[in-house]
């Protein structure tokens, strides 16, 4: 490894190691998950997900960008949709080498607190924050057993909407309860409210598929197009899956004049020879030469 660097933002973090160019990538993402194995005894007990890790070059622009957009389908859960589901789905194509979805954030359920309101009830956000941890856990209930049989207990306590979050009781004061509504708004609404995405003027979620470092971009689009017509069926109805940016456009338009010229340059060739040799049978051997090393090139 020649250098490595982070990046910490607010819940998040990002690593970069980047590796020496003869080193095989391959073997390189065998030792970055195992070092992520030895360390994750370390990491704090309460982290949303696993870490994971890509091979990519950071400094690499996406190969292609799918646009999710709809009418009727709310944008948190076209995110929800993209973010568990396609971008899963497109990172096992082979030469992807990194999906990131943006445009939009998770669903989530926010709580507006009244400052005024708990001063008057004697009642600190870390308290509120607390409350609301404990209310919203999922954890393990227990067992009911006799002597030859055990039952398991499992309820899930998690909540998910708003109105479920309105009657929760956080204090009792004077002899009655303060429930979360007494001191504060809660609505449905999105993990971050400063994110959003568009797509010909309309709110849009954004799926940006980078390739893996040496991989042939034009293979890998075009594995990832053919992969849209099942990706389609798997969104609810009213969702409109595009493609809205593909690299590769630009990239098949130079090939096919780096081929066309190859080509007027062979037959040139062929001419010339042709000319002064004045006989089909013995320009048809450094013909068939060159034509070998065209096709040799193509491939």
């Amino acid at each position: 490894m020649t250098q490595l660097t982070s990046t910490s933002g607010l819940g998040s973090t990002s690593i970069v190691l980047q590796f020496d160019l003869s080193r095989d990538i391959d073997a390189a993402a065998r030792d970055v998950q195992a070092a992520i194995n030895a360390a994750s005894g370390q990491l704090p007990a309460n982290l949303p997900a696993n870490p994971t890790y890509r091979k990519v070059n950071p400094a690499d622009t996406p190969a292609l960008i799918l646009a999710l957009t709809s009418a009727t389908v709310p944008t948190s859960r076209i995110y929800d949709i993209a973010s568990s589901v396609l971008a899963q789905t497109l990172a096992q194509v082979d030469g992807v080498g990194q999906v990131n979805v943006g445009g939009g954030a998770l669903p989530a359920v926010r709580v507006e607190l009244n400052p005024n309101a708990l001063n008057a009830c004697g009642i600190s956000l870390e308290h509120v924050r607390t409350v609301l941890g404990q209310a919203n856990a999922n954890r393990p209930k227990g067992q009911l057993a006799d002597e030859r049989t055990s039952w398991e207990i499992h309820t899930n306590d998690q909540l998910f909407k708003a109105v479920d979050y309105l009657p929760l009781i956080i204090a009792a004061r004077d002899g009655a309860v303060v429930r979360l509504s007494d001191v504060g708004q809660v609505i449905d609404s999105v993990q971050d409210v400063r994110v959003t995405g568009l797509a010909n003027g309309q709110a849009a979620v954004s799926v940006m598929v980078i390739t893996q470092p040496g991989a042939n971009v034009i293979d890998v689009v075009d594995r990832v197009r053919a992969e849209l017509p099942r990706l389609g069926a798997l969104l609810p109805a009213g969702v409109d899956l595009r493609v809205s940016v593909d690299r590769t456009t630009t990239i098949r338009a130079s090939v096919r004049d780096v081929e066309r010229t190859l080509a007027i340059a062979i037959g040139l060739v062929v001419l010339v020879v042709f000319v002064f040799l004045r006989r089909g049978s013995v320009t048809l051997i450094p013909s068939l030469a060159v034509l070998s090393r065209f096709w040799a090139l193509s491939a």
